[in-house]
């Protein structure tokens, strides 16, 4: 056999190197699949010659996908795990059962509340300025309450 350079395997192995570069540099899990799809196509490219580049084009593709989503499937971190602090970054969450007092009286369903340098707009039953209130739901960034019995 002819030590002829096999021009499309060695496109595929310049292109896996580069998909690999590129995670390297801008990691993120993304391009890491992609280049083991173009390492997969370079070896089915070596081991079936002839292959023409639309069928080389449509191996990728579906290799690329295959890829990703065994990536999302079995190795992407799992939202589900146990935390110590489950409320971290819902700050609403972490203000359910919280007792307040109105800045502001609740008329018309919506009032107003500080707590610790922020104001917090509240919706419930018309109450005056100074009540005590429970906070005790959230609605994106609006505060549900009811009177502290």
């Amino acid at each position: 056999m002819p030590l002829d350079m096999r021009w499309d395997v060695f496109a595929w192995a310049v292109f896996a190197l580069v998909l690999f570069a590129l995670e390297v540099m801008a990691p993120g899990a993304f391009m890491l699949w992609l280049a083991f799809a173009a390492s997969a196509v370079l070896v089915i490219v070596w081991a079936v010659p002839g292959l023409s580049f639309l069928i080389q084009a449509v191996l990728f593709v579906v290799l690329g996908f295959a890829s990703i989503l065994i990536y999302r499937k079995w190795f992407r971190g799992n939202d589900d795990t146990p935390t110590d602090q489950p409320t971290l970054n819902r700050r609403t969450d972490q203000l359910l059962g919280r007792v307040v007092v109105l800045q502001s009286a609740i008329e018309r369903g919506t009032g107003r509340v500080q707590i610790a340098d922020a104001y917090w707009t509240v919706s419930g039953t018309d109450l005056p300025a100074g009540t005590s209130v429970r906070i005790v739901g959230a609605d994106g960034m609006t505060l549900m309450v009811e009177p502290v019995a």
